[in-house]
Order: C-alpha cells, then structure tokens, then sequence
C-alpha cells in the first residue's frame, strides 16, 4: 500500500504510471513509489493480472483501451491525478532510495517547476552502469506548470508560460528496459513501427540508405561514444537493438505506408 510522504498541510505527490500486460513487473515498479501521497495507474487494456496487482499495491487504476499514443494515454494520467506535484514513471522502472530522498527534497523546497533525470538502463539482467547517459527525461512537474503531453511515442511535454526552469536529479532512475531477446524483439516491432509514423505525419522520407545511416550512427554513438562498449555483451545487444529501431523506422516509412497511414488515424 502507498504511504503518504507528507502531512495534509504538505504539498502532495502523485506517482502516475502507463501500464499494459505489466504484472511481472508492476509490484516491483510501485513499491518503489510507494512514499508518495497518491498512484495512479493509467491501464490500456491490460489482459493478465496488472489492475488486480496494482490495485492491491494501493494504486487507483483507470482503464482505457482506446490507444492513441503514450501523450495521450499520460493526458489520461494528468487528469485523474490531485497532486500538487507529479512525477510520471514506466511500468519498467524504479526509484530508488537515493533518487527518492532527492524527490522529497525537491517538493519540500519547491525551487523549480520541472525536474529531469538519467536512466540507469538494465538489460539482459545486468545495469548497464558504466554506461554514460547524457540527456535527461523531464518526469516531475509542479502540476499547475504542465498542460499537457503531446506525441504518439517519445511523447514531450507541453508546460505554461511561467515555468521557471527545469533541475536535474543527481540520482539517476532504474529502467529494466530489455529483461530479454525476446522482450527486445517486440518493442522493435512497435516502435519501429510507431516512429515510422510519427516520421510520416511529419512528412519525412524513408528507404534503405536512409535507415541504415540512422542505425548506424546511433550505434556508434551509444556503443562507441557513450560507453556501450564498458558492458560486455549486454552493452552490445543493448545498443544494437536500438539501432535496429532506427534502421526499421526508415524502412517502415518507405514500404509501410498503408499501415502507417491507419496508424496515424487512431
């Protein structure tokens, strides 16, 4: 069960979560936010046991099956939140103590109105610790600074006018973002596909050349430049996956447009 951070006259916390078919990991995942005021689950459509172990971590679970992107889906999360600060967390990460301790600082002192913070990536059972992570994920807003999220995926949020500036949490946020081959062979398919069409609404073009050139850059600059290499083979299938992604968004954008177009059209 979530257990509150602060008394009544304290500002809230609301830990928002997206989840779908999460149940091998969703307890992990919320027992690590379990300090705030509130959880949120945003369901979408989940067919194993993720709402039944969600809600019984304390969390308050909507459903909505009609996909239309991760923006919208954390759109669904903002709306059903009450607190005055949020932070939106992946089924697939966790929080640990020490990023915790700097999250309760941050709304105790309240010197901004958004807050990044670096991923320490797991993969194929092994954190890529040695791994440089060089730019952040905007994941707590003051709630009154957020509008809303745009973006069917890689989604970015849209904040006010007044909005201060943005922190850097020191911690950085546990992401199991590749338990498995196989795990990693499905998110290639759904998001090679689903940037293949944020490409095509954009009006970007695609084919072999250009796909290759994308996953081969992005290979070497997270293998090479950013350490993939310093993390043995987890480090290599870890970054090869990713260029992969690349290559197949081009080539999705080039010979997948029928299903791209319906893509865009839900």
């Amino acid at each position: 069960m979530a257990t509150h951070m602060n008394q009544a006259t304290e500002p809230r916390l609301t830990i928002a979560v997206i989840t779908l078919n999460e149940a091998k990991r969703i307890e992990q995942c919320l027992r690590s936010a379990a300090f705030a005021d509130e959880l949120i689950v945003v369901d979408s459509g989940s067919t194993d046991n993720t709402q039944v172990l969600a809600k019984r971590m304390g969390a308050h679970v909507f459903e909505y099956t009609d996909w239309q992107g991760f923006g919208e889906q954390r759109n669904r999360l903002l709306a059903h939140s009450t607190g005055e600060y949020i932070f939106f967390l992946d089924a697939d990460e966790e929080i640990t103590p020490a990023l915790q301790s700097e999250i309760e600082t941050a709304i105790a002192t309240a010197t901004t109105d958004k807050w990044e913070v670096l991923w320490n990536q797991v993969a194929y059972g092994k954190p890529l610790s040695r791994m440089r992570s060089t730019s952040g994920v905007t994941r707590m807003f003051k709630r009154s600074a957020l509008v809303r999220w745009t973006g069917v995926v890689h989604e970015h949020a849209i904040t006010n006018e007044q909005v201060t500036g943005t922190q850097r949490f020191n911690a950085r946020l546990l992401h199991h973002s590749r338990p498995s081959v196989h795990s990693s062979l499905v998110k290639l398919a759904q998001y090679a596909q689903l940037g293949a069409a944020k490409r095509a609404a954009a009006g970007k073009r695609g084919g072999i050349l250009r796909g290759l050139a994308s996953g081969l850059a992005n290979f070497l600059r997270l293998y090479i430049f950013q350490g993939g290499f310093l993390c043995g083979p987890q480090g290599f299938l870890f970054c090869f996956f990713i260029a992969l992604e690349c290559f197949f968004r081009y080539v999705a954008l080039k010979y997948d447009k029928d299903l791209l177009q319906q893509l865009h059209k839900r």
